[in-house]
């Protein structure tokens, strides 16, 4: 995977250095594009998103660039690593002169950046990361998530369990026992308040809530916990290495469970976990911004379709990869919201690229849901709110993986399948 990150990021900067020398005599927008290309958050979804980001920038230069302008994309590597995320940008911004920062997967990463971005007074689009912590009460001006954000994940979870319990559980929610564990960065945590904060107030039993370090080596005293506890139901929320981790020492130790669910990150990538844990990795659910290509076209403003197979085959052609996890719409869509709304508005309405112009355009943004790849619309809470910066339309769903597919089971309004819950009696982790 690291071999495959650097080729892509090498790519990457190929294309950029060429695309410089073509538009030398012309406008441009220079955009500083930052994913951990190598380390473990690459596999955990940040290569695929990168990927998706990538692609969308391709497609709006193919079609001539935005008003005039040319995207011209430096690319930069996290490498999973904190203090280089953040030398990174500061090196982007300082020494390349970008004229905005776009990317960032890991919300550990973000929440500083994003401060460090907006004390700057300089322009921040953030495509992946989703801790509520990097806008609530911050007072950001100069930042702007169309992304959901981990409020939603840990609401979204509960909601699903509370619509389903009876039916298919059997239990009433005020019987349902539900663990809740998670990595203790941003993410994590953000994510499990949630949890806590939407499943007690379905009246269901919170039996156990514990955080670990995402590079941990050792989950068993965890899993003890869980096997003491006797959840109907873990909630998850963490990244590649660990899940794998967790999954691994869980059926060594014996542990079963009614149903899993996941939240993003690690859960996003079906393909990673089926390729170390083969059909055990079934009947997971994860939680995330829909898999654009699991949309019914219909639903959405007429070209959106047909917009989700080109990403979906360019995708495919470039990584020979059969699953498209949804980071990949996550990047793309993201990118194609900021080049194709946000800073059109920006050039013909304010008059330019600069970060008032855009933050400007950005808070003019009015999106009607079915209006993304992703169904959600965009429309940003305003400065003076809680959440100013923040897209207070976006959403996210509920997945399962069910017959190496992945099948939208909530909202009911949308699902492509019904959840299987509990999972099967075959399943090794069926506490059936």
């Amino acid at each position: 995977m690291r071999n495959n990150g650097m080729r892509t990021l090498a790519l990457a900067a190929a294309l950029a250095a060429c695309s410089s020398l073509a538009l030398a005599q012309g406008k441009e927008i220079k955009i500083g594009v930052i994913y951990d290309y190598t380390g473990p958050f690459a596999a955990g979804g940040s290569q695929a998103a990168g990927i998706g980001t990538k692609i969308a920038i391709d497609m709006i230069n193919e079609k001539g660039g935005v008003e005039g302008y040319k995207v011209n994309a430096i690319y930069a590597d996290a490498q999973s690593k904190g203090e280089v995320a953040i030398n990174e940008a500061t090196r982007l911004l300082d020494q390349e002169k970008v004229d905005l920062i776009m990317g960032v997967y890991s919300s550990a990463h973000c929440v500083p950046m994003a401060q460090k971005v907006d004390a700057a007074k300089k322009f921040m689009w953030a495509n992946v990361c989703v801790a509520s912590s990097v806008f609530k009460d911050k007072k950001l001006t100069h930042v702007f998530r169309a992304q959901v954000h981990s409020d939603q994940f840990g609401a979204a979870s509960c909601s699903f369990l509370n619509e389903n319990a009876k039916a298919r559980l059997k239990k009433d929610p005020k019987n349902l026992k539900v663990a809740i564990i998670y990595e203790d960065g941003p993410y994590g945590a953000g994510v499990a308040e949630g949890n806590e904060e939407v499943c007690k107030k379905y009246g269901m039993q919170v039996v156990l809530k514990e955080g670990y370090s995402a590079t941990a080596p050792d989950l068993s005293s965890l899993i003890t916990k869980l096997r003491r506890a006797r959840p109907d139901v873990i909630l998850h929320t963490g990244y590649n290495p660990d899940i794998t981790l967790f999954w691994r020492q869980a059926r060594e130790q014996g542990l079963k469970w009614a149903a899993l669910i996941g939240h993003g990150a690690g859960y996003g990538q079906f393909d990673k976990l089926s390729q170390s844990f083969g059909k055990e990795a079934e009947y997971i659910f994860n939680v995330d911004p829909v898999a654009a290509q699991l949309l019914d076209p219909k639903t959405l403003k007429p070209g959106l379709g047909a917009l989700t197979q080109e990403m979906v085959k360019r995708y495919k052609a470039e990584t020979r990869a059969e699953q498209v996890p949804p980071h990949v719409s996550m990047g793309f869509n993201q990118a194609w919201i900021f080049f194709t709304d946000v800073m059109p508005r920006a050039i013909k309405k304010y008059g330019g690229i600069g970060p008032e112009a855009l933050r400007k355009a950005a808070l003019d943004t009015d999106i009607p849901v079915g209006g993304t790849i992703q169904g959600y619309g965009v429309r940003f809470f305003h400065p003076g709110t809680p959440m100013s910066g923040q897209n207070e339309l976006s959403s996210p769903v509920v997945m399962q993986y069910l017959g190496g597919q992945t099948k939208i089971v909530w909202p009911s309004a949308i699902k492509t399948a019904d959840p299987l819950l509990p999972i099967p009696k075959s399943s090794a982790y069926s506490n059936r």
